[in-house]
C-alpha cells in the first residue's frame, strides 16, 4: 500500500502519510506499527506497544469470562429413612459441590406409603440446610412432585467472596510482558492486523450433573 492515514500512539490523527514515513515515525518511538482498519481508504494504521496491546486485550478478555459465570446444578438423592452414614457421606458431596460453586438439586425419594409421610422429607431437608448453612442458601424451598420431594441450595455469599478474592489474586500474580523493539510488519501481507447430571443416585462419591440454564433461576422447580 502506498500510503495509509497513521494515528500516533496518544491515539491522534496525524493525516495521511507514506507507509515508508509511518514506518520510519514508528521505529524512532521503538513502538510497532499495526493496521487496525485494512478495509478504510487509505487503510488504518496506529502506532503503538503491540506486546503490550495483546496484554492488555487478553486481560480484558479475562475479566469478561469472569462476568460470564457458567452455572452447574448437581443432584443427590436422599431416602427418607437414610442411614446415618449414609445421611454424612451424601453431606459430604454436598458441601464439597458447594464450595466449589455449584448449585445443588436435592431429591428425596418416597416408596410405597413412604409418600403419605412427606413431613419426614422436609424434615430431612431442613436438618440438611441447617447444617450445611455455613456454605449454603436456600434458592428454592421443599417442592412435592409426586413420589419425590426437591430442594434446591446454592453457594452462600462467603463462598462466592472466598472464590473471587481467590481469582483476583491469580490475576495480580501474573507478570507484565517485555517490551519488545520495532518489528517491521508486512502490511501487504496482513500481518499484525487488530481487529478493532444424571438421573442415577449418588451412592459411592460419583456426581450427577443437571444441565442449567443460562439464568441463575432453577428449573426445575414445580409449581
Amino acid at each position: 500500500m502506498p500510503e495509509v492515514r497513521l494515528v500516533g500512539e496518544d491515539g491522534k490523527q496525524i493525516g495521511v502519510v507514506k507507509t515508508s514515513d509511518a514506518l520510519s515515525y514508528a521505529q524512532q518511538r521503538d513502538l510497532d506499527l499495526v493496521e487496525v482498519a485494512p478495509d478504510a481508504r487509505p487503510p488504518v494504521c496506529r502506532v503503538l506497544d503491540y506486546s503490550k496491546y495483546k496484554y492488555e486485550q487478553a486481560q480484558k478478555q479475562k475479566a469478561a469470562r469472569k462476568h460470564q459465570q457458567q452455572i452447574t446444578i448437581r443432584e443427590i438423592k436422599f431416602r427418607p429413612k437414610i442411614a446415618q452414614n449414609d445421611y454424612d457421606t451424601k453431606k459430604g458431596h454436598v458441601r464439597r459441590f458447594l464450595t466449589g460453586r455449584d448449585k445443588v438439586k436435592i431429591t428425596i425419594m418416597f416408596r410405597g406409603r413412604e409418600v403419605t409421610h412427606p413431613e419426614r422429607g422436609i424434615a430431612l431437608l431442613e436438618r440438611l440446610a441447617g447444617e450445611l448453612s455455613d456454605v449454603a442458601v436456600i434458592e428454592q424451598s421443599p417442592i412435592q412432585d409426586g413420589r419425590n420431594m426437591t430442594m434446591l441450595l446454592a453457594p452462600s455469599k462467603a463462598v462466592l467472596a472466598a472464590a473471587e478474592k481467590d481469582q483476583a489474586a491469580d490475576g495480580d500474580g501474573q507478570a507484565a510482558p517485555r517490551r519488545r523493539s520495532m518489528r517491521r510488519r508486512d502490511q501487504d501481507a496482513g500481518d499484525g492486523q487488530v481487529q478493532d447430571g444424571t438421573d442415577g443416585d449418588v451412592q459411592d462419591g460419583a456426581d450427577a450433573r443437571v444441565p442449567a440454564p443460562a439464568t441463575p433461576a432453577a428449573t426445575d422447580a414445580v409449581a
